[in-house]
């Protein structure tokens, strides 16, 4: 039986706050593809955590316009290329106590350290660049690596196989109400951050934080022993 523990971060709103991008080059896309002007960030709430596709599409039912298959991969292209020439216009540093975490954990034998993302590689890889996290050093799974998005589990048992772990030794650091549905189907503890949404949508969690500078790896070890 190991006695590792392993730690994964989502990217999107828990290591930057990408949620906000997200939005906005959304809106973007909406105003520039679909002619659709008064698109604001809550609309998107329904799809938060679970891909870009649920994404678009949360907003597409707010404002009642159908999209075909076609136009929500024309919209998720259009997104991601606006994401990447935001970031690139205006770097997004990593939230508070990320990267503080990430180095105590890493700083452990006992520590195996993870990212997981239903983001793109392309798009998770500049945001991790952006936040200076050391990713080429971790275990890193992308929504390109797996088949089901979240609240599937599969994102969470992947990375936890990579980690060479059982899931019940993993503690996923989540920030969206589908994300702790899948840490939690997959079998691993969550700690939730409410970086983009409310304690009370992320209850589900094992432990709710509003910032990962509360967060230490002797509560991390608590949540797995």
């Amino acid at each position: 039986m190991s006695m590792h523990y392993g730690l994964i971060f989502d990217v999107d709103g828990v290591i930057a706050d990408t949620e906000r991008v997200n939005a906005e080059a959304s809106i973007q896309v909406f105003a520039d593809l679909f002619g659709a002007d008064g698109v604001v960030r809550a609309d998107f709430a329904a799809g938060l955590g679970r891909g870009a596709a649920e994404y678009v599409r949360a907003a597409a039912r707010v404002h009642g316009i159908e999209l075909s298959d076609e136009q929500v991969e024309a919209a998720t292209a259009a997104r991601q290329e606006y994401f990447l020439s935001m970031l690139a216009a205006e770097p997004l540093p990593a939230f508070p106590g990320v990267l503080a975490l990430m180095e105590a954990a890493r700083a452990c034998a006992a520590f195996r350290v993870g990212i997981a993302t239903s983001s793109t590689r392309e798009k998770s890889e500049a945001v991790l660049k952006s936040a200076c996290v050391p990713y080429d050093q971790m275990v890193y799974v992308t929504g390109s690596d797996v088949k089901n998005k979240k609240p599937d589990p599969e994102l969470f048992l992947t990375a936890a196989a990579r980690l060479g772990l059982d899931p019940a030794r993993c503690v996923v650091i989540e920030d969206a109400p589908d994300g702790v549905a899948a840490a939690k189907a997959a079998g691993c503890r969550c700690v939730a951050v409410t970086n983009s949404t409310t304690e009370e949508n992320l209850a589900a969690a094992d432990s709710v934080v509003r910032s990962l500078e509360e967060v230490t790896v002797s509560m991390i070890e608590n949540m797995v022993d």
